[in-house]
C-alpha cells in the first residue's frame, strides 16, 4: 500500500521561510472584500508574489516543517480514538480477541482507553500510536494506522483529520 504525495505546504504544521534570510516573515499579496453577513473583511484572492517583512527579498519561500507541532497533534488525535471520540475512524478487533467473548472485548476497549504508560520502548515517535497490556492473564497489543478517507493509501498526512482515516486495532499478543 502507497502513499499518495502531498505537497510539503499543504500538511500540517508547515510554514514557509524566506530563502534570503531564513526570517518567518514571509507575507503575500491579496484582496479582501465586505461581506454583509459576517459584518467582516473577508479575503478574495491571493496574488502569485511573497514578500520577505524582514529582508524584501521576493522569492517564493522555503518551507519547513514543525516536527513538535506534527507530532503533538497526531498524539491527540491518536488519544482522541483511543477514548472513542475521533471522527473518520474504525476499532478492529481480531477474531482471537473476539472469541474471549463479548465482556472480555469490552474490558479490553476500556484498557485501551485507559491507557497510559508510553515511553520509548512501546512510543518511539510520541504519538500514542501502540501500546501493550495484561487483560485477564493475556497478553494484548493495540495499536493506530493511518490510511486516506477511502481505505485505499496510506495517509498522506497523519497529522490532518480531514485526509486521515484511522484505524485502531486490538488484539492478543498472538495473532501480532
Amino acid at each position: 500500500m502507497g502513499t499518495k504525495k502531498q505537497p510539503l505546504w499543504d500538511m500540517v504544521g508547515a510554514y514557509p521561510v524566506c530563502r534570503g534570510c531564513g526570517s518567518r516573515k514571509v507575507v503575500r499579496d491579496a484582496w479582501a472584500e465586505w461581506s454583509m453577513a459576517s459584518r467582516d473583511w473577508q479575503l478574495k484572492s491571493i496574488f502569485d508574489n511573497f514578500t520577505c517583512d524582514n529582508c524584501g527579498d521576493q522569492a517564493p519561500p522555503d518551507w519547513k516543517i514543525d516536527d513538535a507541532f506534527r507530532q503533538a497533534r497526531i498524539r491527540r488525535l491518536n488519544d482522541l480514538l483511543r477514548h472513542g471520540e475521533a471522527e473518520r475512524a474504525s476499532i478492529v478487533v481480531t477474531a482471537g480477541v473476539q472469541s474471549e467473548g463479548d465482556a472480555f472485548v469490552q474490558k479490553a476497549l476500556r484498557a485501551v482507553a485507559a491507557f497510559d504508560t508510553f515511553g520509548d520502548g512501546n512510543d518511539p515517535h510520541g504519538e500514542h500510536d501502540f501500546g501493550t497490556f495484561e487483560l485477564d492473564g493475556q497478553k494484548l497489543y493495540f495499536k493506530i494506522d493511518y490510511f486516506d478517507p477511502d481505505l485505499k493509501w496510506h495517509s498522506a498526512d497523519a497529522a490532518n483529520p480531514a485526509c486521515t482515516h484511522r484505524v485502531l486495532t486490538v488484539m492478543l499478543a498472538s495473532e501480532y
